[in-house]
């Protein structure tokens, strides 16, 4: 049974810490809606894919081609009476923007449909920071913005009772900070909605314009005010008491935002607070009455753009928000600090740390192993020999090939294509020298529709098509170009037989053969020249999605026929030393047991198979059996109010697991009875990336801390410490844990690699306690470093204020999230050694 069920089948009341995106997700459950849609897109995959596509026995869950189907099939679920969620990200209401403002005017009773849209207003994996209030709001459409984890459970029952009562689409605009943190959650009693009956005739959902226009006015005119009228009554408002000198008005995330940062300054009194979880329609009267009690100024921290800010001015409401040209979409505590210090006095003075250093550029990159290296290596050799000028790229794991000098561009998903047609209509001179890149699931998303455009409008060129049979850069969603859909159903859908009905040469290639990838893009290219267009599909199975058994090394270095040319440094697999003599890492997965791109890279055969018989290259380490710990009572009184801490590291370290432990540490104290907030970089950080995971429990409220508000920092990878903000976040009495591990993007040199010394003088005046943890971590077996996090939290166990909570908690804890007999050992054994480290 997977976690999610259990978590669904867990009695109410029950406590869990979740991500936002899977608190949504069993709200959904438990709120009784029958079916749910969407398309992957970061920030919002997980509440399809690791969460409602594992109780398929209690909603109707699938994966569409794209947003604007997805919404689709909602609108006629919904139809057919079902209560229905459609999942998307930004740029995906964007895409199906016709289908979501059109459905907004269906007025008819149905089953309720929502559409949860999650923002990237940093951003972290998303190509804009668009405020996509006004759009919603023009076409009448009730917005809702949920203030933390446990709303983030609740608005699905919220919205869904909009839906029905008002018979309106409702959009759940969830905040990617909140979807991608994690914050406990209290269930509530699950219920159970029985289907509307299917009308007699669909007449209803006829929207001629004269009908749309009729329906436009109704929505204007009756809708939107009655569901204002019950907003402003609703939970959706809350007023939080304080002094009436000044107050804020906050929405969504934010709220908790403000609430954390002024956690961190010595104010005489708290300042009144209206928190908002509406953005569309706004509750006028609450937000009139909350400004008539406020004596001195009132400010409005919202992300996004200025939408309420405005909405509250249009009032008559004298507030104070962002200027004109303000740059700010995402507040963090900092940004708030700063913005209410310019216009009142409370005692706080920024003093960001200058470092001298330039922490090193860390881009994401593709995975070791991945389909797409040949391919990359490709075109940036012909791009070397002026025999390509530009490759116009799409979204994706593709798009991560920019780092490799194989891809010039990007626009919008589906548009690689598209621009490389308007460039050479424009300039068909060219035709042979540019080419476009998408990978398989965009081209089944919005691609074909380029493609059949190239045809139509008898443009030659080269369109590559990277098929990895997967939705890969969200983590390994199925895609029409997969074996198998979502419900787990073989289809007929042939990626290979789409294009080669639209194009009439179309070419397959194993994305691995390197020799072959290179043979058939010059051959394409010369056809080009003669008005010829080309679809090339490079095949070859995401590295993530094949079986680990099949990723072991099993090639070596004849270093008698190594000439240290370097040709073979351009995967994480491998690294130089300081003579330039390549060595294999444990980053290397064999190219998933495909023909391997560093051997046919090789010049002078210097990389060859292992001998039969040879010692594999993974072989696990044996560890002491672990035995089951019991947790232990603790007092309230014997644990500081709060904890806070925050871990800077690289893609890959186990920056996840270590919080997750921290938050299954808290859930076995009182601090389960207060708060538990845990935040974490995604997306892109995973492939190599930086990335920073914070922890907080107690008298806390945000995942994104404030400055001087960390009790603890841990530096996992050390120039990661140099990453702007960082050192600010510590308190002044606090601890840095310091591990001495670097690590080179493939993308730099080892001149890139800030100078030890300099990073060690810029810790002068810190407390800071160093550790080689992956040094440990080798010494005890595990040569991949697998375990150096855990030899970290052992070290943190012994580490105030962390060393209040006994140690058989932490073992108790790190135990529950060990899944097998080896991993619990392993870990076990890291642990100790971690605490060892601290007596030393």
């Amino acid at each position: 049974m997977s976690m999610f069920k259990k978590i669904v089948e867990a009695p109410k009341n029950s406590k869990f810490i979740l991500q936002g995106n899977a608190a949504f997700a069993l709200g959904v459950v438990h709120a009784g809606y029958h079916a749910a849609d969407g398309y992957p897109g970061t920030p919002s995959t997980e509440v399809i894919d690791k969460s409602l596509a594992h109780v398929q026995d209690r909603i109707r869950v699938g994966w569409s081609v794209n947003e604007a189907v997805a919404v689709g099939v909602a609108v006629g679920r919904t139809i057919a009476g079902y209560d229905t969620v459609v999942t998307m990200k930004i740029p995906g209401v964007f895409q199906a923007g016709d289908a979501i403002s059109t459905s907004a005017f269906y007025t008819a009773a149905a089953g309720a449909l929502v559409i949860f849209a999650a923002t990237d207003y940093v951003p972290s994996s998303t190509q804009h920071v668009i405020d996509v209030r006004y759009f919603l709001a023009s076409a009448r459409l009730p917005v809702l913005e949920p203030r933390n984890h446990q709303e983030m459970y609740e608005i699905a029952w919220t919205a869904a009772d909009i839906g029905r009562t008002f018979n309106t689409p409702v959009v759940v605009l969830a905040s990617g900070i909140l979807t991608h943190s994690e914050g406990l959650v209290i269930t509530k009693e699950p219920r159970t909605i029985t289907p509307k009956e299917t009308p007699e005739n669909l007449h209803q959902w006829m929207l001629m314009p004269a009908i749309a226009r009729a329906n436009y006015n109704k929505a204007t005119q009756e809708r939107i005010p009655a569901i204002q009228k019950w907003m402003e009554t609703s939970s959706l408002v809350e007023e939080i008491p304080g002094a009436a000198d000044w107050g804020i008005i906050a929405n969504g995330e934010s709220s908790i935002v403000v609430r954390e940062a002024l956690t961190s300054v010595d104010l005489d009194q708290q300042p009144s607070i209206l928190t908002l979880a509406a953005a569309y329609p706004i509750p006028g009267e609450r937000i009139k009455a909350f400004a008539d009690k406020i004596k001195g100024k009132l400010f409005i921290i919202e992300d996004g753009d200025k939408f309420l800010q405005e909405k509250i001015r249009l009032l008559g409401v004298d507030i104070t928000g962002k200027d004109e040209f303000s740059t700010i979409t995402n507040w963090s505590p900092e940004a708030v600090l700063e913005f209410l210090s310019q216009h009142i006095d409370i005692h706080y003075t920024g003093s960001e740390k200058e470092i001298d250093i330039k922490p090193l550029m860390r881009p994401p990159s593709i995975c070791p192993g991945c389909p797409y290296k040949a391919f990359a290596l490709t075109v940036a050799k012909l791009k070397k020999k002026k025999q390509i000028f530009a490759a116009f790229g799409d979204i994706g794991c593709s798009t991560l090939i920019y780092f490799l000098n194989a891809l010039d561009t990007v626009c919008c998903m589906g548009a690689a294509d598209s621009m490389r047609q308007g460039f050479v209509m424009s300039k068909p001179e060219m035709a042979n020298r540019t080419i476009s890149v998408i990978g398989d699931s965009c081209e089944c998303h919005s691609g074909l529709d380029s493609t059949r455009n190239a045809v139509f409008r008898n443009v030659p060129g080269v369109k590559i098509i990277l098929d990895n049979r997967i939705t890969a850069m969200t983590g390994g969603q199925p895609a029409p170009s997969s074996e198998n859909n979502l419900e787990g159903q073989p289809h007929k859908f042939s990626l290979r037989k789409a294009v080669a009905a639209e194009v009439e040469r179309t070419v397959t290639v194993d994305s691995y053969n390197l020799s072959q990838v290179e043979k058939e893009l010059i051959t394409a290219l010369e056809l080009a020249e003669k008005g010829e267009f080309s679809a090339l599909i490079l095949e070859g199975p995401c590295v993530r999605q094949v079986k680990n058994n099949k990723k072991t090394r099993k090639l070596r270095f004849d270093y008698d026929k190594c000439k240290k040319c370097g040709m073979c440094d351009m995967c994480p697999g491998i690294e130089t030393d300081e003579k330039g003599t390549p060595h294999f890492t444990n980053r290397c997965v064999d190219c998933g047991s495909n023909t391997q791109v560093c051997m046919q890279r090789c010049p002078f055969g210097a990389i060859v198979p292992l001998e039969e018989g040879a010692p594999s290259a993974s072989l696990e380490p044996e560890f002491p059996k672990a035995e089951a710990k019991q947790a232990v009572d603790i007092k309230t009184e014997n644990l500081p109010g709060s904890l806070r801490l925050a871990i800077r590291g690289i893609g890959g370290q186990g920056n996840l697991f270590f919080g997750k432990v921290l938050a299954e540490v808290a859930m076995r104290t009182p601090y389960a009875d207060t708060h538990i907030v845990k935040g974490d970089t995604h997306g892109m950080a995973q492939l190599g990336g930086p990335v920073i995971s914070t922890f907080s429990c107690g008298q806390v409220f945000s995942p994104v801390l404030a400055p001087r508000s960390a009790d603890l920092l841990v530096v996992m990878e050390v120039s990661e410490v140099l990453r702007p903000g960082f050192l600010d976040l510590l308190k002044p009495d606090g601890t840095i844990i310091f591990n001495n591990f670097t690590a080179l993007p493939v993308t730099a040199r080892k001149e890139d690699y800030p100078d030890l010394t300099a990073v060690e003088k810029t810790l002068e005046g810190y407390r800071v306690i160093k550790i080689d943890a992956n040094g440990i971590a080798y010494d005890l077996g595990d040569r991949a470093g697998r375990t150096a996090n855990v030899v970290v939290l052992g070290l943190l166990s012994t580490i105030a204020p962390f060393n209040h909570i006994p140690e058989e908690v932490w073992l108790s804890a790190l135990m529950a999230l060990s899944p097998t007999d080896f991993i619990k050992s392993a870990n076990l054994t890291a642990f100790r050694a971690g605490k060892k480290h601290s007596l030393q």
